[in-house]
């Protein structure tokens, strides 16, 4: 199993929803047509850090942006995600009455 697919399965069991089907609320890259059930959480890819030695690649960490989005200010999701071993709080807006927790983590 990759790495993300890892991932998308921790943050299913951090939602309590399945890891596929039209019943998951984790979605990675969601095209803007993907009609999302909230609350949800979106994650991307943003980086990959390389250590080098040897003249290679060492050791490669994948960094997403994990967003969590929710109609309550106080969602315990939050909480959860900031928990998360390589979990660091980025930024929090809220948009069309919906808060949006944004977290980097390495995984």
């Amino acid at each position: 199993m990759s790495r993300r697919m890892k991932l998308h399965n921790i943050l299913c069991a951090i939602l309590s929803c399945p890891d596929k089907g039209l019943e998951c609320r984790a979605y990675f890259q969601p095209p803007s047509s993907v009609k999302m059930k909230y609350p949800a959480i979106v994650y991307a890819l943003d980086d990959i850090e390389n250590t080098f030695a040897n003249n290679g690649v060492y050791l490669s960490a994948r960094k997403y942006s994990v967003t969590v989005i929710d109609s309550d200010p106080d969602s315990s999701l939050v909480g959860k995600v900031a928990s998360m071993p390589t979990s660091r709080f980025n930024r929090h807006y809220t948009k069309d009455n919906l808060n949006h927790d944004v977290f980097e983590i390495f995984f």
